[in-house]
């Protein structure tokens, strides 16, 4: 068996790892007697139909036995009230600064007892889809937010009986036990007005106390997978992998980080026109082997923003559930959502896995080149990074541009980068455990590292084909790179039109601000939470020396 789901006697002692009061709170409520376990999703879709403000549309699912549910079940759509995405303030994490181990402790015994009176369903679910890497996890979530319990068995895998005798013939993840998730979005506390997600990583545990949205379940439960991973030799993937396979040729597997709306999921699905025989593993989680090299899905489905695919879009054949979204009649007489977010901001649905035609749960072979999506307009189309060191710390330093729609704090300056190491918010562990992980891919394994930059160069957008045609050209191993004077670490493609203008003060000073912006986030996050995100001092060792080679050749 993978994780730890019980204990000899003999080990349950105060002594034991595994053990700590946050973990044992939680673990203790799925013992009640107010418990029903949901040992299936047919039975969880049974229940989430029956559920209050459920909305039966007349959208049928693709292949229903294929997942566990009856034929002609249908795809079921239920909206939440005001919040319609994740709280990132509403985050807290044992052993960070400012957690007081009582306090919260005691918190998390009053939600629970708290509960006592209502139904509880316990359901449980696979974390990774090979049996290198299979975690066993559970979730408790209250009588009237069925819905919540479907769309957390969809998302991840659920234990038929084909899944179970895998399981039970996979590697044993060190010595870490089952994930527990314990919920109550009803949960109202003055001191937490925008509700709780409290995280006992150490102990693969979490409560997710007064929030509703689907996607705080999903990202809680996968940010302790990804921690387990971490733990045990793989680097955490928030991001999406493929494998092209040309004829005479070995294979290429390359993997894509980046923010939303950076081009990930387009280049994890791209086609190619047909040119590649290509498998997709994820475009959202997944994990690589520090020392084989190999990578798992952590999911079967995926979790898509609806925006993009009006009601009649071919793709909303391969819907599961959808959230957050307004519902019509069409011309038959059926209700169907109405998407493109009419309703409001981020309406989301689970996708099947049958979406990606070409989808595997295991890439053996090992991965051969990891791109790091940015918008920073300084940056040419395409950086290679020769450094394994610098190659880590520009994914540590992954950056975007603000958008439009944010609003803005006074005195925040919106031409200023935004960063989020490695496109992952969700970590719960130290960030440099991440960046030893993938600083060992480059350094170890010989894994390239590439920048794209899928917005604009200077003024100039950048197309979206031209980066296909560059990954493309990387694929085919025709792509040509010349050093990026002055930096020895830089090689950039030569692409008409997007050549940096080294003679051109103003974009050298441009160039120079934004470096001086990774470093000075690089010193803050040294500040932050008593170091717990603090980088190695080689990060900005590796920042230090981009600057003063481009300080030397403006002198020149």
């Amino acid at each position: 068996m993978a994780t730890i789901g019980s204990f000899k006697l003999s080990e349950a002692h105060r002594g034991n790892p595994a053990f700590s009061s946050f973990r044992t709170t939680i673990e203790t409520a799925f013992f009640r007697n107010n418990v029903e376990k949901v040992f299936d999703v047919a039975k969880a879709y049974e229940l989430a139909a029956a559920s209050p403000g459920t909305i039966e549309t007349g959208l049928e699912i693709l292949e229903p036995e294929h997942i566990g549910l009856p034929e002609k079940s249908r795809v079921l759509l239920f909206n939440d009230g005001t919040v319609t995405g994740r709280c990132a303030a509403a985050r807290r994490i044992a052993g960070t600064p400012g957690i007081d181990p009582e306090e919260y402790s005691g918190i998390l015994r009053e939600a629970v007892y708290q509960t006592r009176l209502r139904k509880m369903y316990h359901a449980s679910a696979v974390i990774g889809l090979a049996r290198p890497f299979m975690v066993k996890a559970h979730l408790l979530v209250p009588q009237t937010h069925e819905n919540i319990l479907y769309n957390w068995m969809l998302n991840f895998q659920p234990f038929t009986r084909e899944i179970q005798q895998m399981y039970n013939l996979s590697h044993s993840v060190g010595s870490e036990p089952d994930i527990l998730v314990f919920s109550d979005p009803d949960w109202r506390h003055p001191d937490f007005p925008l509700g709780l997600s409290f995280f006992d990583p150490l102990h693969n545990c979490a409560a997710i106390l007064g929030m509703r949205y689907f996607g705080e379940f999903k990202k809680g439960t996968l940010t302790l997978g990804w921690g387990i991973a971490n733990r045990n030799g793989y680097a955490a993937c928030h991001g999406g992998q493929k494998k092209y396979q040309q004829n005479g040729k070995e294979p290429f597997v390359v993997g894509f980080f980046g923010l939303s709306g950076s081009g990930k999921s387009t280049l994890t699905h791209a086609k190619h026109d047909g040119k590649y025989d290509v498998v997709v593993l994820h475009d959202d989680a997944f994990i690589i082997s520090e020392t084989q090299g190999s990578s798992i899905a952590l999911e079967p489905t995926y979790f898509d923003k609806t925006a993009d695919y009006p009601p009649d879009s071919p793709d909303n054949r391969f819907l599961l559930s959808v959230q957050n979204n307004g519902a019509i009649l069409d011309e038959s007489g059926r209700v169907v959502p109405l998407t493109e977010d009419v309703r409001n901001g981020n309406g989301r649905a689970i996708k099947s896995r049958l979406w990606s035609p070409n989808r595997v749960d295991e890439l053996k072979e090992p991965v051969q080149a990891i791109i790091w999506l940015m918008k920073d307009s300084t940056l040419p189309p395409v950086l290679k990074v020769k450094d394994p060191i610098l190659a880590a710390t520009m994914g540590a330093s992954l950056a975007t541009k603000r958008t439009s729609a944010e609003r803005l704090a006074p005195g925040v300056d919106p031409d200023a980068l935004v960063f989020e190491p490695y496109a992952n918010p969700f970590r719960t562990y130290p960030l440099q455990k991440d960046y030893v992980r993938f600083k060992a891919l480059f350094e170890k394994r010989g894994v390239d590292c590439y920048v794209f930059n899928t917005g604009f160069f200077q003024d100039t957008k950048i197309p979206k084909q031209l980066t296909l045609s560059a990954l493309e050209a990387i694929v085919e191993d025709r792509a040509s790179f010349q050093t990026w004077q002055p930096f020895a670490s830089f090689q950039i493609m030569e692409l008409q039109g997007f050549r940096p203008p080294m003679e051109d003060f103003s974009y050298l000073k441009k160039l120079s601000e934004r470096m001086k912006e990774r470093l000075l986030f690089f010193e803050k996050l040294s500040e932050r939470n008593g170091g717990f995100d603090q980088l190695p001092d080689e990060c900005l060792h590796e920042i230090q020396k981009l600057m003063t080679s481009l300080n030397e050749f403006r002198t020149l």
